[in-house]
């Protein structure tokens, strides 16, 4: 996996939730973006991959936003966010293996079609005929 940290762009910012009077203080919700198109470290086809299958979380300037602040430490958050980062751009990069359509052998529809017939047998036997 290529390491392209060097091109995310960090801003902090106040985060909600737990902190009592510290959450007002200090900035620990992180913001990271990543510009797709302007990255150094893909090629023209990876890039379109990558926005391609994250084009739901790539806004319309062309980055990539994600943000973190589920700890109560920066640094956490900045550890946590630059990881979903990666996970998300190494995800989108791997190609899906090609599905072989198959068709069922004569010997499976004959086995189906038997089990349906001994089922609608066995039910047919339960009902109560005057």
């Amino acid at each position: 996996m290529k390491d392209f940290t060097s091109e995310i762009n960090y801003k902090t910012a106040r985060s909600s939730g737990a902190g009592g009077q510290h959450v007002n203080k200090v900035e620990t919700m992180v913001l990271a973006k990543w510009h797709v198109f302007e990255s150094q470290f893909f090629s023209d086809e990876e890039k379109t991959m990558i926005s391609e299958k994250l084009k739901n979380k790539i806004n319309a300037e062309g980055y990539l936003q994600l943000s973190s602040q589920q700890s109560r430490s920066q640094l956490d958050n900045k550890e946590k966010v630059t990881k979903n980062m990666m996970e998300l751009v190494e995800k989108s990069l791997i190609i899906p293996k090609f599905r072989r359509k198959t068709i069922p052998t004569k010997a499976s529809q004959q086995k189906r079609l038997n089990q349906k017939k001994q089922l609608a047998e066995k039910k047919d036997s339960r009902r109560f005929r005057y």
